[in-house]
């Protein structure tokens, strides 16, 4: 997946531009939450989502949000917090994106009253990439090599939460899912409970770009 540095909560959101936010949130979520977990900072305990180190952050702002929001609340299984206030980690990676210059910001006023942000794609040969790299690989047209575990895991969560992601072909996620915890055997639950909590999240209909 091109732009590696790019966060997977950030991948995905750039995958999941072209939906509405509603559905994009979840798929956001899961993402920030897998990526948690494949640092090693989010656990998998019998089922629930626990901080390994209430003191451990990341350096990414939405990341080390949601590490503290796990953190200071009520204990919840994996498949909770995929919708339990994703809306707030969605906003927060929009932001970091919008401070590494692959979103825009621009304000209004709504009834030229009330305040408020439209978050436009800027950088759109980045997303363009992201995208186009997706299809080669649920098309097959890319050799399993190439499939690095964390580009595994983003499309994984991508197919279940059902992205338009243009592969024509039925996706590989059996392949997939298996690349994604290779290196790490007890990723695999905490990425089955993420999937399982996607697929049961009803799309909501598509709205256009600089929503």
């Amino acid at each position: 997946m091109p732009n590696g540095p790019l966060s997977l909560p950030a991948r995905l959101c750039l995958l999941a531009w072209d939906t509405d936010p509603t559905r994009a949130a979840p798929v956001v979520r899961a993402g920030a939450l897998a990526d948690l977990a494949r640092r090693g900072l989010l656990v998998d305990d019998d089922g629930i989502a626990t901080p390994r180190d209430l003191d451990s952050r990341t350096g990414d702002p939405a990341l080390d949000g949601l590490l503290e929001l796990v953190s200071e609340s009520f204990p919840h299984r994996w498949r909770t917090w995929v919708t339990l206030h994703a809306r707030y980690t969605l906003d927060a990676v929009r932001e970091h994106l919008v401070a590494e210059g692959v979103l825009r910001a621009e304000k209004h006023r709504i009834l030229g009253v009330f305040p408020s942000v439209d978050h436009v794609l800027a950088d759109t040969a980045r997303a363009d990439a992201l995208r186009e790299e997706a299809r080669r690989i649920l098309s097959g047209s890319a050799a399993a090599e190439e499939v690095s575990a964390t580009t595994a895991t983003v499309l994984t969560l991508a197919t279940a939460a059902g992205l338009p992601l243009g592969a024509d072909d039925t996706p590989p996620t059996g392949f997939l899912s298996a690349r994604a915890s290779e290196t790490s055997p007890a990723f695999a639950a905490v990425l089955d409970e993420l999937r399982t909590a996607l697929r049961d999240t009803a799309p909501t209909p598509s709205l256009p770009r600089g929503r």
